[in-house]
């Protein structure tokens, strides 16, 4: 027989997309379809990612014109944790959008993640594109291809497994 899995991973793909919607760094993990138990094509995750822009879009608007009116939701801090964007058939969607408008996407594979889980490998993600970004070798708006990163991500995304 085929020995078990020790678990199943909470995040099948990761990716920060740039302001102007131009791909910075995507990072899929294995993940088997729930129904059929085959293994996803990774062109799969680039449709939902593409799909997941407009959900961006609606929910940062929303998220403006409620603090526009003088509420202050204790977002002082410039919260950036959009949560939910959508579910797909497999899927839940989670967003992040940071001050400069850099969107941090995050596809889990579980549908029992807790927000909170969610919400810190987001924080952690958003630090781990600082600290990349501020590299004095990065051009800023290209592709992110340092394997210093995406080792950084592969453990941030592991450590929730």
């Amino acid at each position: 027989g085929r020995q078990p899995r020790r678990s199943v991973a909470m995040f099948a793909c990761v990716a920060i997309v740039g302001p102007q919607n131009n791909p910075l760094f995507i990072q899929t993990y294995r993940s088997d379809n729930v129904v059929t138990g085959m293994q996803e094509d990774p062109i799969k995750f680039h449709y939902i990612l593409h799909c997941s822009l407009d959900a961006f879009e609606e929910k940062a608007s929303t998220k403006k014109s409620v603090g526009a009116k003088g509420i202050s939701q204790g977002a002082s801090s410039g919260d950036c944790y959009l949560g939910l964007l959508y579910p797909t058939e497999d899927y839940k969607v989670y967003g992040y959008l940071t001050s400069t408008q850099v969107k941090l996407i995050l596809v889990t594979s579980t549908f029992n993640a807790k927000e909170t889980t969610v919400r810190q490998v987001f924080e952690k993600l958003h630090k781990a594109y600082i600290d990349a970004i501020s590299n004095p070798f990065y051009t800023h708006g290209t592709k992110i291809e340092s394997l210093g990163f995406s080792k950084i991500v592969d453990q941030i995304v592991s450590a929730t497994s």
